[in-house]
């Protein structure tokens, strides 16, 4: 399937996306408005033996020192059986709850979902339409952010790679 084809469905959910802080909500809201799965219900499956080490530039981003510690998620999100989202999240645990960190570690529950309460804010770093470098074949949509509390302590950095089912339901 052409991008260009799809121009006019792939701009309104970048819409959705840009009306949300919380990917999962938007994910959610896109899944519910295109008919993809009901109930329109968001869940990360993620491996929990993968690691992968935040660069200083995450680090610097979430504004946390080289030693302190950041745990790390990658996780698909789908909505039913159709994975929407494919994202990588490096976390600051000491800046959640030690519920929200216990929910994280055990759950297929969302990360926006869990930190819902922090009222964070999501700062976009980066978008582009097609895959980024780090995202897999079938990405339509690379996002790259920093989730910030209203102080302004960053929560989390994520890649987020948004992928070709976000384009196949449904019409409107």
């Amino acid at each position: 399937m052409a991008l260009a084809g799809c121009a006019p469905t792939l701009s309104r959910f970048e819409r959705t996306l840009a009306a949300n802080d919380s990917a999962t909500a938007a994910l959610q809201q896109w899944c519910a408005a295109r008919g993809i799965a009901t109930p329109a219900t968001i869940v990360a499956e993620s491996d929990r033996s993968e690691q992968e080490d935040a660069s200083p530039a995450i680090r610097a981003a979430l504004g946390v020192a080289a030693e302190e510690p950041l745990a790390f998620r990658h996780v698909r999100l789908r909505c039913g059986d159709t994975v929407l989202s494919d994202a990588k999240n490096w976390y600051v645990p000491a800046r959640l709850t030690p519920a929200m960190n216990t929910t994280l570690e055990t759950t297929r529950t969302p990360f926006g979902t869990v930190v819902r309460p922090l009222g964070f804010h999501r700062v976009r770093l980066e978008s582009r339409r097609g895959r980024a470098a780090e995202c897999p074949p079938g990405t339509v949509l690379s996002h790259k952010a920093v989730l910030r509390l209203s102080d302004g302590r960053g929560i989390s950095f994520v890649t987020e790679c948004y992928t070709r089912a976000n384009l196949a339901k449904g019409s409107h």
